[in-house]
């Protein structure tokens, strides 16, 4: 990994200097446009309007528009911000880690202690951990004045921009004015399906399958040409997947669902006792 920005987190007089590193990455498959007729590669171009000449990125200035008079920003002019210059990741509090919204998280960044600071930073980690807050910190990262949360995930400090609390949205919805009568009943059934389904979260067990399936497209392609069978390469689907389909009562829906996760159960407990009793010896 390479750092993206370096800095130091302050609270007091305690400095703590750190390396930023990106947390994530994408996986997606690479993909770019074509021209259907005949495959030609479709590129843009940053044109000016005025002059008609394309324009390299290093001659790229930006500009507000007041509606009356544009005002053109350089890099200088950007660079020169306070905000900008400001190298540090300043604690403005600390608080619980429950009063946090996962909906106001954004982006996440590993923290790496320079190698002078190896005993701040921990003594730092230790502290989080024991009090069990996150800090609340404010940075300045790419042209932007950050609002972030500062937490510990394993032995590393992360990173966590968050939301503005203006740019996320509220949920109001008509038609939740009225609440629906809900019977005991269904909570035990709609709870007995809950149940069902429980487990521990393990997020290397899932994958994405849309991802997946892409690159079998793409290596199809690459060995059978475009007149591939996708029906052969994907196999037909035994149900269709777009939703919709009958509408049945919301008593009898959870009712076949725990029936159907029962049976589901029951057909892999016996798999498995059968594969156990052929791995025993007879005696």
């Amino acid at each position: 990994m390479r750092a993206i920005w370096t800095g130091a987190i302050t609270f007091g007089l305690v400095n703590v200097p750190v390396k930023v590193y990106s947390a994530t990455e994408d996986h997606d498959v690479p993909l770019h446009q074509v021209h259907d007729k005949d495959g030609g590669r479709i590129r843009y171009q940053r044109r000016c309007e005025i002059c008609g000449k394309i324009v390299p990125y290093e001659h790229i200035d930006k500009a507000f528009d007041s509606g009356e008079k544009t005002v053109i920003l350089t890099a200088d002019d950007l660079a020169s911000l306070p905000a900008e210059r400001s190298r540090e990741i300043d604690v403005v509090e600390f608080v619980p880690n429950e009063q946090l919204d996962p909906i106001t998280f954004d982006r996440s960044y590993y923290l790496e202690p320079d190698s002078k600071s190896l005993k701040a930073y921990v003594l730092l980690r230790r502290t989080l951990e024991d009090s069990e807050r996150t800090a609340i910190v404010n940075f300045a990262l790419r042209q932007k004045s950050r609002l972030a949360a500062l937490r510990v995930r394993g032995d590393v400090l992360l990173l966590q921009t968050l939301l503005w609390s203006d740019e996320v949205r509220e949920a109001v919805f008509p038609s939740l004015d009225e609440a629906p009568r809900i019977t005991q009943r269904e909570l035990e059934l709609s709870s007995a399906l809950m149940e069902s389904f429980a487990g521990n979260f393990e997020p290397e067990k899932f994958s994405d399958e849309y991802q997946d399936e892409l690159r079998r497209l793409i290596d199809a392609k690459l060995e059978q040409g475009d007149a591939i069978d996708t029906a052969e390469t994907f196999g037909e689907e035994s149900e269709s997947r777009s939703g919709g389909g009958e509408v049945i009562d919301l008593m009898e829906a959870l009712q076949r669902s725990v029936e159907r996760s029962r049976a589901g159960g029951a057909k892999e407990s016996a798999k498995n006792g059968a594969k156990n009793g052929a791995k025993k010896k007879p005696a």
